[in-house]
């Protein structure tokens, strides 16, 4: 599995993956402590897209995209 190096990259390819197959997608949030890194998945079993972080701005665009993200999953549409 490759990890996306760009934060916008990442959270066009996810939100994309998503809205093309909302059912069959999953999404992930891990905290590895001893690295001081925060992994983002979101999977739909044919394709995955991550993203790995050790930065703290990157934590303000992770919160709105999880929101976002949660939000369209939440939707009845």
């Amino acid at each position: 599995m490759v990890y996306v190096k760009n934060w916008d990259d990442f959270e066009i390819a996810a939100e994309n993956m998503y809205m093309r197959n909302p059912l069959r997608s999953r999404f992930s949030m891990k905290y590895i402590h001893h690295k001081g890194q925060l992994l983002l998945k979101l999977t739909d079993d044919v394709k995955c897209v991550q993203y790995k972080t050790e930065v703290m701005p990157d934590l303000r665009k992770i919160e709105k995209f999880t929101g976002n993200i949660m939000g369209h999953m939440a939707s009845n549409e």
